[in-house]
């Protein structure tokens, strides 16, 4: 695909018109200049026209050499620029194409293709990062089978790691300095796109571990990390072959290679990459002890472990054919991986926590001018399409597909997908296909969850009829407008429910005639439905959207007092929980928006007595109180008020409503915090877990008292005592935000003390950054001059200039603009040296448009100014475009 305006469309795609089914490649490895010898086998397709020009894919490339079945070719052969080579008429039959190119690893800061990190030689090519080792059809649709042979310095790099099985290894002739040098060769047997390639070299430690698969083979595992990090790789070998069971047991997926290797690198631009038998890894999701990484840290590990490995049949088997399938891959992998996390752990927090994410991440995303839908049309730049809306909303499709079809009719679909596309560059209709051959299901209309971008909203009017004991509901669905499309269709919708009794109970009722219900489940489709829920034995309060059955705003008519009644009673955990949320939010908004603050500044006292009864209640699950004492995040409530947001008004009605229930609340939450201090011993377990979780929410609250209970030295005493990183850093965190008189001493300390950890200063430098409040922005810029702040390091980058764009809504949105001034100054200077983090900067501001109208102009001026600078690169310009788009 190709395109003369620079727009890459979907219904552009054609295949290729050369095949390359074997590809042979030799790594000559040295810092400045890394010779690669490329032999490709190069096929026509049965209908390639005789002299069709063979064109492939570069970028930043020196060509030393090319030359077609052993004969070097002439210039007036082929013509080569850094981005391109074009052979003019090649053989009309399968031939050998050899190609030799010179790359520099030391000075490839954009951390795509080969690049080394700290010693480390590495690769990252997806999505289109190999066509900056060598020249190469760069696209999904083009599988290979490869062949990899690595020669290096004995002592720079003696471990030598490609994708697939070991096959051969030796020593290579000295140098005539007298410098040892050796070989590795590897061979991946399975067919793979350009993307999954993987090399590594450097001189690495090895933890080594095995797995016996369900059919009794023996698989190595390998994790390979810098020397010195061996006793921090435990629970990440322990979540590999946890995964690897579960994927087994639950959807019956056996590993396929004799050996899993996984690499942890310090410089790295995502989260980690699922290359064929060989993952490399950010390392903040491999490295954990109890001294270094929380308990969220922890369940990172977990989560990205298990997704990684989990790509080995939903991504690398079977891929996507091309990058608008992108959320065929990355959809199905999350619900997997949360699926895997939801059985390690609690599964309504897991259910909880994915949902707080897609709704403060993807929602926005959905609102603002970045939006897109699940499956682009087009796109400009494809770095910039690894959003949550394909990973996040993608995995809620997947979900609504499960609650439609059942456990049963999902199974059997998925089963199908893994039998007829094994091998296969599919896409989202072959996907889909399978599932409607599976059980019969007509899924046309669901597929507009592809297709169309905006998050639906559902409108619920209810109404009680008390002499015929019928609850009657009507149902409105409106997809907003989004800048690719205004006009929507309705979508499928399923809707968990439930009528809940005075006891608590759901009750039972009969629908007649309405085909909208299947047992538990409303599944909208048209754009209005009214129900008749008849031979109800008493009033029922209506539970809606349960387990969030679907990515939705759910607006209802819900009283307060039904609000209470299923914070209280709704065996739903997750409306539980909404519950809580929805009343908390409903004040907050009010206090934001009220001409009159002290009008609407204190919560109603049944909202503070219900908090209250939560807080006894000795059966729950601690994470899942922690939970529900966890005030609505401020993206929620912007979403709620929608448009012309004072950032300060939100961050000042959290605060009151903080300080007021923490009033109401002071000794009792005192008394629960000693008893889990006392009771609690440090461990990895969800439970463990859990309970500092519900340990630190409390002391949230306790924070802000003051007088006979002095709320700063209690979590500066909990700072002094922790035994464990999840302690000592909610309790910086706190003393940060607060400014308490102790934050500069906390601080020094936790420096001191992790100064030699790049993981645990990584949390130094974000805790500082989203402190709120305009002054900490001079904070963050005094820190950018700090002597271990470094601008290639993209975690580094993350934690301090990252979190304060995302995660300090005040100082992000300062009303002089400074913000949005010193955020742009970053994208262009990143931009310059790794396009992919500045445009991921760029992205904090997405919901520009619904502040008020000062702040609204500073940003727009920021974000002027990066569009109108010179030398932008196709990540930063395609991102600073769309958020200026009308």
């Amino acid at each position: 695909m190709s395109a003369t305006d620079g727009v890459i469309r979907l219904e552009d795609y054609s295949p290729t018109v050369y095949g390359i089914p074997f590809v042979d490649l030799t790594f000559d490895l040295h810092p400045g200049a890394t010779r690669v010898t490329a032999k490709l086998t190069v096929e026509p397709r049965a209908d390639t026209p005789v002299e069709t020009p063979l064109v492939l894919d570069g970028d930043e490339l020196t060509l030393i050499s090319a030359s077609i079945n052993g004969t070097l070719l002439l210039p007036a052969a082929y013509k080569a620029t850094p981005s391109e080579l074009a052979i003019h008429s090649p053989p009309h039959e399968k031939f050998t194409l050899e190609i030799v190119t010179e790359i520099d690893p030391s000075k490839n800061t954009q951390l795509m293709g080969l690049f080394k990190s700290a010693q480390t030689y590495c690769t990252q090519c997806e999505a289109e990062g190999f066509r900056r080792i060598t020249y190469f059809l760069d696209r999904p649709d083009v599988m290979s089978i490869y062949s990899t042979r690595i020669e290096a310095e004995k002592t720079e790099a003696p471990i030598l790691l490609s994708n697939g099985n070991p096959v051969e290894c030796g020593d290579l002739p000295a140098l005539s300095n007298g410098v040892a040098r050796h070989y590795v060769l590897w061979n991946d047997p399975h067919p793979k796109p350009s993307y999954l390639f993987a090399l590594v070299a450097g001189d690495l430690a090895c933890v080594e571990d095995h797995f016996r698969t369900s059919s009794g083979r023996e698989v190595e595992l390998r994790i390979y990390v810098e020397h010195g990090n061996e006793n921090r790789c435990g629970y990440a070998m322990d979540a590999l072959k946890r995964s690897m069971k579960w994927d087994e047991d639950v959807f019956g997926r056996e590993y396929d290679l004799d050996i899993f290797m996984i690499v942890a690198v310090s410089d790295f631009n995502m989260g980690a990459m699922e290359n064929k038998g060989l993952n490399v890894f950010n390392d903040k999701y491999v490295l954990a002890d109890p001294d270094t990484a929380t308990d969220q840290d922890y369940a990172g590990i977990e989560g990205v472990i298990a997704h990684e490995y989990f790509h080995n049949w939903t991504g690398n088997r079977i891929t996507c054919r091309d990058w608008f399938q992108l959320c065929l891959k990355e959809g199905l992998t999350v619900f997997r991986d949360q699926e895997f996390s939801a059985d390690m752990r609690s599964r309504p927090v897991k259910r909880i926590t994915d949902v707080r994410l897609l709704r403060s991440h993807q929602f926005p995303e959905d609102a603002g001018p970045l939006a897109h839908p699940v499956r682009p049309r087009s796109y400009r730049q494809i770095n910039n399409f690894y959003t949550a809306t394909v990973y996040e909303k993608g995995a809620e499709i997947i979900r609504m597909l499960k609650t439609i079809l059942g456990d049963l009719g999902f199974q059997k679909g998925l089963n199908l997908y893994f039998y007829r596309h094994d091998g296969d560059a599919a896409t989202i209709e072959q996907f889909l296909t399978c599932f409607s051959d599976a059980t019969g299901a007509d899924l046309d209309q669901f597929s507009l969850w592809y297709e169309q971008a905006g998050t639906p909203v559902v409108d619920v009017e209810s109404e009680w009829d008390e002499n015929k004991s019928t609850l009657t509901v009507s149902l409105t669905q409106t997809v907003p407008p989004t800048p690719e499309r205004p006009a929507k269709k309705p979508m499928v919708i399923p809707l968990k429910f439930g009528l809940v009794g005075p006891d608590g109970q759901d009750l039972s009722f009969t629908t007649p005639e309405n085909t909208a219900v299947q047992s538990d489940t409303i599944v909208l489709r048209k754009e209005k439905h009214t129900i008749h829920f008849c031979d109800l034995p008493a009033k029922p309060v209506l539970s809606l959207l349960r387990n969030f059955s679907a990515p939705i705003r759910l607006v209802d008519a819900l009283s307060i007092e039904d609000r209470l009644f299923l914070f209280s009673k709704d065996k739903d955990s997750f409306n539980r929980w909404q519950a809580a949320q929805s009343l908390m939010t409903s004040h907050l908004v009010s206090t934001t928006t009220s001409v009159d603050a002290t009008e609407s500044a204190q919560p109603q006292p049944a909202l503070l007595a219900a908090i209250g009864d939560i807080l006894d209640l000795a059966d729950m699950d601690g994470a899942y109180k922690a939970l529900i004492l966890t005030l609505p995040a401020e993206t929620d409530i912007v979403q709620e008020i929608g448009n012309n947001i004072d950032p300060d008004k939100i961050a000042h009605a959290r605060l009151t409503l903080r300080c007021a229930i923490s009033r109401a609340h002071a000794d009792k939450m005192l008394g629960h915090y000693n008893n889990l201090a006392s009771h609690t011993r440090y461990s990895t377990n969800a439970q463990s877990a859990g309970l500092r979780a519900l340990r630190n929410a409390l002391l949230n609250f306790l924070s802000s008292t003051s007088g006979k209970l002095d709320g700063a030295e209690l979590v500066f005493n909990q700072f002094l005592s922790a035994d464990n990183m999840t302690d000592r850093l909610a309790s910086l965190a706190m003393l940060v935000r607060d400014n308490h008189s102790q934050a500069k001493e906390a601080l020094d300390s936790f420096y001191q003390r992790h100064k030699s950890n790049n993981l645990a200063l990584d949390k130094w430098f974000s805790v500082q950054a989203t402190a709120p409040g305009a002054q900490t922005l001079e904070t963050v810029q005094d820190l950018t001059a700090h002597p271990d702040f470094n601008s290639s390091n993209p975690n580094r980058v993350r934690a301090l200039i990252g979190s304060f764009a995302a995660g300090n809504l005040t100082g992000f949105n300062r009303k002089d603009g400074a913000g949005y001034e010193f955020m742009a100054d970053w994208v262009l200077k990143l931009n310059e040296t790794n396009p992919q983090v500045a445009a991921r900067l760029l992205t904090s501001f997405n919901s520009w448009r619904v502040l008020e109208a000062g702040r609204r102009k500073h940003a727009r001026a920021a974000l002027e100014r990066v569009v109108n600078s010179d030398n932008l690169s196709s990540d930063v310009a395609d991102i600073a475009n769309r958020s200026l788009q009308e």
